[in-house]
Parts: C-alpha cells; sequence; structure tokens
C-alpha cells in the first residue's frame, strides 16, 4: 500500500473517530413522555383516597355530616401532599363539593372570605407591595449590609436587617423577592462560587426561620390563631406573639447564620474583604418617607391593641388605604390589588371554612378521641416527652406537606385537640407546633423563598447543599424549642 493511500486511510479513520466524538458530546435529544404518566402519578392519592374513603364509612358511630367533613377534608391533605394542583384550588373545590354533598353548610362557602385574617393579609400585602414599590426596603437592606466589608460582616448584617422584615412583609416569597436585588450586588461583587452559595443559602433560611417574630409572618400563623379562637376560644395577640416569637428568631436566625459559616465558608473567604456599591442617592425620596411613616404607624398601632381596641386587620386595612390614597399614597389602588396574593387569600379563606366545618360537625373530635386512644399519647403524663412529640411532629411536617398554609390547616386541629384531652395550655401547644411548622428548609420545594434563590443564578446551591444545612439546623431547632421553652416560654405564659 502507497504512502498517500495510507495518510488517506489514516485520515478518514481520524474524520470518522471526531464525528463519534461529536456525536457522543452533542446533547441527547430529550426522552419522548411516556403515554399514560397521569395514571402512574395518580396511583398514590388514589389509593389513599380510597383508605380514607373506607376508614371513614366504618365507624358507626359517626353522623352523615361529619363523614362528609372528614373525607372532604382528608381528600384535600392527600392532594396537598402528595400532587402538584395548586393549594387554593384544591381547598376551593374541597369547600365546595363539601357544601354539595351536606357536609357543610352553604353559608361557609360565602363567608369564606369574610375572615378578619382575610382582611389582615390584604391590608399586609398592600403595604408589602408598597415598600417594593418604592424600594423602601432594598434601600434599608443595602444601606446597612454596605456598611460591612468583610465576608463574614456582611453575612452577620444581611441576618440583622432579614429578621424585621417579617414585621411588614407578610410573605416568605415576597421578602425574598425585597432582598433579591440586594443579592445579586453582593453575588457580583463577591465573585466566588462558594461565599455565592453561601449567600444564597444564609438570605432564605433567616427569611423562613425569622417567620415566627411576628403573627403576620406567614398566612399561617394567621390561620392557626383562628382556628384556635374556634376550637378553645383563645386568641393570641400581635404584641404577645412578638413576645414570644422574636427571642426565639432571632437566636435562631443568628445561630442559622453561625452554622452557614461554619459549614459552607472557611477563614479566609470570611475575612474576604468586599467593596458593595451603595446607593448613589444621598436623601429619601417623598414616597419612601411616606411608606416609612405609615409603616411606622400601622406596627406602632399592632403592638399597643390592647390599649386603643382597633384590632390589627383594621390597622391593616386603614394603612393600605392610605397607601393607596390619590394624591397623597405611594401607589394606585389597581397596583396595590395587584400586590396581593389572591392565590394565598382563596387558600386561607376555604382552608379556615374547612376547619370550621370538621369543628362544627364532630369529625375533629372523633378524629382525636380516636387517635390518641390508639397511639396512646392521650396516657402521656411527662410535660417533656409532650413537649418533644409535639416538636418533632411540626419540625418534621414539611416534609410530607410542602404548602405552609396546608400544613396549619391540617395540623392544627389535631393539635389543639390534643391540648384538650391531656388538659394543657392550648396557646402554648398551637405556638410551639407553630415554631416547628415554620420549619421548611429540607428540599428547595419546601419553600418558594428558597427556589427563588435557588435559581437565582447557576452558581447558587443545589439539593445536596440544603439537605446537608437541614441535616444540622433540624437538630438546632429542636434543642432550641425545648431550651426556649423551659428557659423562657413557660415563664412568660406559654407553660404546658
Amino acid at each position: 500500500m502507497s504512502s498517500a493511500t495510507r495518510t488517506s486511510l489514516w485520515e478518514r479513520v481520524d474524520a470518522r473517530r471526531v464525528e463519534m466524538r461529536r456525536a457522543s458530546e452533542a446533547p441527547s435529544a430529550p426522552a419522548p413522555p411516556r403515554r399514560f404518566r397521569w395514571v402512574v402519578d395518580a396511583m398514590l392519592p388514589l389509593a389513599l383516597s380510597i383508605v380514607a374513603g373506607i376508614a371513614v364509612l366504618l365507624p358507626a358511630s359517626l353522623p352523615y355530616e361529619a363523614r362528609v367533613a372528614l373525607f372532604i377534608f382528608a381528600l384535600a391533605a392527600i392532594l396537598w401532599s402528595t400532587t402538584k394542583i395548586n393549594a387554593a384550588y384544591v381547598a376551593l373545590a374541597a369547600l365546595t363539593v363539601a357544601v354539595i354533598t351536606g357536609g357543610s353548610p352553604q353559608e361557609s362557602l360565602f363567608d369564606a372570605l369574610a375572615s378578619d385574617v382575610v382582611w389582615l393579609m390584604i391590608g399586609a400585602f398592600v403595604l408589602g407591595g408598597a415598600m417594593r414599590a418604592t424600594g423602601l426596603a432594598a434601600r434599608l437592606t443595602g444601606f446597612v449590609v454596605a456598611r460591612a466589608s468583610s465576608v463574614r460582616g456582611i453575612l452577620w448584617l444581611l441576618t440583622t436587617v432579614l429578621i424585621p422584615l417579617s414585621f411588614v412583609i407578610p410573605s416568605t416569597s415576597g421578602r425574598a423577592a425585597v432582598v433579591m436585588p440586594v443579592f445579586r450586588s453582593i453575588a457580583d461583587a463577591a465573585g466566588d462560587k462558594k461565599i455565592v452559595r453561601a449567600l444564597a443559602l444564609l438570605m432564605p433560611t433567616v427569611i423562613l426561620v425569622a417567620t415566627i417574630t411576628t403573627i403576620i409572618g406567614a398566612g399561617s400563623h394567621l390561620i392557626a390563631n383562628d382556628l384556635l379562637a374556634q376550637i378553645a376560644g383563645r386568641r393570641i395577640s400581635f404584641a404577645q406573639w412578638a413576645l414570644w416569637g422574636t427571642p426565639f428568631g432571632v437566636v435562631a436566625s443568628y445561630a442559622s447564620a453561625w452554622v452557614i459559616m461554619r459549614l459552607f465558608l472557611d477563614k479566609d473567604r470570611l475575612d474576604r474583604r468586599l467593596e458593595i456599591p451603595r446607593e448613589a442617592r444621598s436623601a429619601f425620596s417623598r414616597a419612601e418617607r411616606i411608606t416609612l411613616v405609615v409603616l411606622t404607624l400601622m406596627v406602632g398601632l399592632w403592638l399597643t391593641e390592647a390599649f386603643h381596641g382597633l384590632e390589627i386587620a383594621t390597622v391593616a386595612v386603614a394603612g393600605a388605604l392610605f397607601l393607596t390614597l390619590p394624591g397623597l399614597g405611594v401607589m394606585s389602588w389597581k397596583d396595590g390589588l395587584k400586590s396581593v396574593s389572591w392565590n394565598l387569600i382563596v387558600f386561607v379563606g376555604a382552608a379556615l371554612a374547612l376547619g370550621e366545618a370538621l369543628i362544627e360537625s364532630g369529625a375533629a373530635q372523633w378524629i382525636i378521641d380516636n387517635l390518641f386512644a390508639v397511639s396512646g399519647i392521650a396516657g402521656a403524663r411527662s410535660g417533656t416527652l409532650i413537649l418533644l412529640i409535639v416538636a418533632f411532629v411540626s419540625l418534621t411536617s414539611h416534609i410530607y406537606m410542602t404548602s405552609h398554609a396546608a400544613r396549619a390547616a391540617a395540623l392544627v386541629p389535631p393539635l389543639l385537640y390534643l391540648a384538650g384531652s391531656l388538659d394543657l395550655n392550648p396557646v402554648a401547644v398551637l405556638f410551639i407546633g407553630t415554631v416547628g411548622m415554620d420549619y421548611c428548609l429540607t428540599f428547595p420545594v419546601s419553600s418558594k423563598a428558597l427556589l427563588m434563590f435557588q435559581e437565582a443564578g447557576s452558581e447558587t446551591y443545589g439539593p445536596a447543599d440544603l439537605l446537608r444545612l437541614s441535616s444540622v439546623l433540624l437538630i438546632i431547632h429542636l434543642v432550641l424549642i425545648v431550651v426556649f421553652y423551659y428557659g423562657y416560654w413557660q415563664w412568660t405564659g406559654l407553660a404546658l
């Protein structure tokens, strides 16, 4: 074989190798969607629904209205936990079916949005919208953070300024949206993957952990408080909630920040100096000043409800009206309504009506009587054991029920009836359970705030990072609950 022929042959072999390598490196075409995938996805919720239906039909002592209310609520809880169907849609559909089948009176459907909880949330959402629209929240956050130079100082200051946001923005995702520009600014200045990862974990973690500091920190708090009034005839005021929740939220937030620094950053990175760009404006705008004044007045009136008698819902609506007042407000009425999470509003209203149906029909009492009789919990007399059970169940509830508000609607009635059966303080059981339900850090889908920061860039954090963090923080939260109970809560009116 001639030299030219051999050269040509090797050239063809090399060309073939290049083609094969390019083919292997090319992104593979997405696999075609499996047919009837919905059948597979529906198997688990369908099986659980059948089990729930059989369990409801078996006991002869349960009246028809209670059977219907119990099955409808169980079906809603199954759909909340095992499907991706919108939680508000499930709640409203469940309430409608309960009304049609006689498990709840028709008035409950019409009165679902008449609760003071709903009006409080509307007013608080408008306030949060004004904070975002005027740039006041991001300005205050950036103003404080820019005062730090090292990564360590920035993370501590971020923790400090994120905690009080729960007093003015009643949504974890809303608080996350407000501080997202600050995150991007610091991330750009850092230019280090590990620093960005720690930052992306710290901000949503503090936002979620600090939720317990105030009663308006999450819609689930308002649901829980309303159910407390229905079942136990008690209600926690804004000031009482802040008295119990703020110290825990502050300590838990700083503890979480310390853990994140230790787990994800070394000393060199923590001591690295960063130059964060500061706001060019030196004076507050008119809209910012008005928003700040209204915010201060609203929080002041909330904290002094016992003196003037104005409920926090009334104050919230009045503040929202002033912020959208033509000519004087900082935003239009239409823009104010756009800032309201109507999906959450509908869910809260429907979930409260479902909970009321369980209570009025006697289904909730029947559940507790049988559940605690079978489990033996009703015979527990150790305060520490009861505390640990309530804390552990609530802390892990986000694993099998991702919706924050859904957790409150499903778990608060059993917790309150547990308190009644064991002759415990219902306020203490409810608050401790709410502390645990606010913890939702194991998976990115556990909270919209986590998803927002995970999707903020390609170099944030992965599910493994969050799982690693949660494996430590879950234990720390359990320890903190026990320490706060014995060292603070039981001495300030939360004794079991």
